[in-house]
């Protein structure tokens, strides 16, 4: 199991040779295997791909990610044909009912106010912490009743200040969108590896976002990161500090009775979705548990 966060973050030529990538620049040269790489971000614009390294990356289902001049996540290379049986893949994914897709957000919405619950009761917040696990108790198939909304605005409110909110220019948010578009690009690797389209989600439907499956999939673990955003003490949000998002993808979760990095369990979680709905059986969702 591919399991290396591999990032590229100054001027540099990539090639292949032999089941490796080659990397080239001012201190030499590195060669890594590429079955041990299961993401690859090249953090500046400064770099110079092959072709073939590329379609080895592809066919290896090895997750790349580019970032933009302000060395953000900017887009992100995904195989048109990313398992055997794909069109069987497209066509069941088609086929998925109001109902089943109604029980499996039921689902996903319980676990991320449940992990956001936990991250109260980590920061000692009680009462917040109790209500949002009503809220968690209280959802209904499809969330009818938005408890994902009630919890979040008292969530936020509550691991941060009152006078936070999501769209505001604050180095908290710098740091939760830079976690939420690596772990959403992991996501996106684990559903396009399954054969599956991003495009058609469970609950998220914009016409104008390529990832509503993945940005339903990744919900349950945005604690992660804002657990992160939380305890970070950054005065600024640069290389340093977002390589230090980036690693968090090398720490463990609980999942599946055994203990995984974070990259691999998001594999795990996104078989186990995709499971519960070919057999029509929310549980078997994976729970997950912070170590």
């Amino acid at each position: 199991m591919s399991w290396r966060v591999v990032v590229i973050s100054s001027r540099s030529k990539l090639d292949y040779k032999n089941s490796f990538m080659v990397v080239r620049n001012e201190d030499g040269e590195k060669r890594i295997f590429l079955d041990d790489i299961s993401v690859l971000m090249c953090e500046t614009t400064a770099i110079s791909i092959t072709a073939y390294l590329l379609a080895e990356l592809t066919s290896r289902k090895i997750k790349v990610i580019f970032c933009d001049n302000s060395h953000n996540p900017m887009s992100e290379l995904i195989p048109m044909y990313g398992n055997y049986i794909s069109s069987g893949k497209i066509r069941s994914q088609i086929r998925w009912t109001p109902e089943i897709k109604g029980k499996i957000w039921q689902k996903i919405i319980k676990q991320k106010i449940h992990h956001q619950a936990n991250l109260l009761q980590k920061l000692e917040k009680s009462d917040q912490f109790s209500q949002l696990e009503n809220y968690a108790d209280a959802v209904l198939p499809g969330d009818p009743t938005n408890r994902e909304g009630h919890a979040a605005k008292v969530y936020f409110g509550s691991i941060f200040d009152e006078e936070f909110y999501r769209n505001s220019d604050d180095l908290r948010n710098a740091i939760l969108n830079y976690g939420y578009a690596i772990l959403l690009a992991c996501f996106n690797r684990e559903i396009s590896a399954a054969g599956y389209l991003t495009q058609l989600g469970i609950w998220h439907d914009s016409a104008e976002n390529p990832f509503n499956l993945g940005s339903d999939l990744m919900e349950p673990f945005r604690p992660i990161i804002d657990r992160f955003a939380v305890t970070a003490n950054f005065n600024v949000f640069e290389k340093e500090e977002k390589l230090a998002v980036i690693n968090l993808l090398n720490s463990k979760i609980r999942i599946d009775n055994s203990e995984q990095f974070l990259n691999n369990a998001i594999g795990i979680y996104t078989h186990s979705v995709f499971l519960a709905i070919e057999e029509n059986n929310p549980n078997l969702i994976k729970n997950w548990y912070e170590l």
